[in-house]
């Protein structure tokens, strides 16, 4: 019976976060407009339920990202989206990143605990210095008041899983980890995947020389590629310890 409900628990959190996953893309909560830059947040419920219900769950999750890229693709073109219509870069990088940010998260949980809590101490820090950051390109490029404030959430965010991880005996530079590696797998191989198989197709419909495909390239994992990671790490951190919480 045990077993029986473990199975059926797995399941429905497949479904529930899949489900997650097809609303954020068919919504503006799909991306996130963080001012000079937009995060997508499509592949966080990948990474949560690989963190919480292990990676053949996260897997079963982000192959239901990857279907919904295809078919969005496929639906709601535009100039690029027949790069999706391959499965090597709209469905395998999405199935990768539950499998990638779980076994990440289970190989630093591994560290001593006390290296665990200073090296926690120093990623919020650092996750405060670009947000903190951010807010200052925002308010000096005169961004929208909206822009501002969703960073400033984000900075509060930050700062209370900051002093929860001070004040509690908890690891969450494990699920950092996770959720910064995961966020990283979906960057690197799609865009990677783009560039090996599609990139003079790819820049010929941005109207972009060849010549300059492999910094474009690279400059969009770079300016959404780390804030996306940056914002799976805050918002995965966050849904996991409410969830270990509630089932302790």
């Amino acid at each position: 019976m045990n077993k029986k409900t473990l199975s059926s628990r797995k399941l429905v959190t497949a479904a529930v976060l899949g489900a997650i996953t097809i609303v954020l893309g068919l919504t503006p909560l799909g991306l996130i407009p963080l001012g000079i830059i937009n995060a997508t947040t499509m592949h966080i419920p990948v990474i949560i339920a690989a963190l919480v219900e292990g990676p053949v769950v996260g897997g079963l999750v982000g192959f239901i990202f990857g279907v919904f890229s295809l078919v969005n693709a496929i639906t709601r073109p535009t100039p690029v989206s027949f790069v999706f219509y391959n499965p090597l870069i709209s469905i395998v990088p999405r199935i990768l990143i539950g499998i990638t940010s779980y076994y990440a998260y289970k190989a630093v949980k591994k560290l001593d605990d006390k290296n665990l809590k200073s090296l926690s101490k120093i990623l919020w820090a650092l996750i405060l210095l670009f947000l903190i950051y951010l807010l200052y390109r925002n308010i000096k490029t005169g961004e929208s008041m909206a822009n501002i404030i969703l960073v400033l959430v984000l900075i509060i965010a930050s700062i209370g899983l900051l002093v929860y991880s001070i004040k509690n005996e908890t690891k969450d530079f494990p699920i950092a980890v996770g959720a910064f590696i995961g966020s990283m797998t979906n960057t690197i191989l799609v865009l990677g995947g783009i560039y090996l198989i599609y990139a003079q197709k790819y820049v010929e419909a941005l109207n972009i020389p060849l010549e300059n495909a492999r910094s474009a390239i690279l400059g969009v994992s770079i300016t959404s590629g780390l804030p996306e990671a940056f914002l799976s790490i805050i918002i995965t951190t966050g849904v996991v310890k409410a969830v270990s919480k509630t089932r302790r």
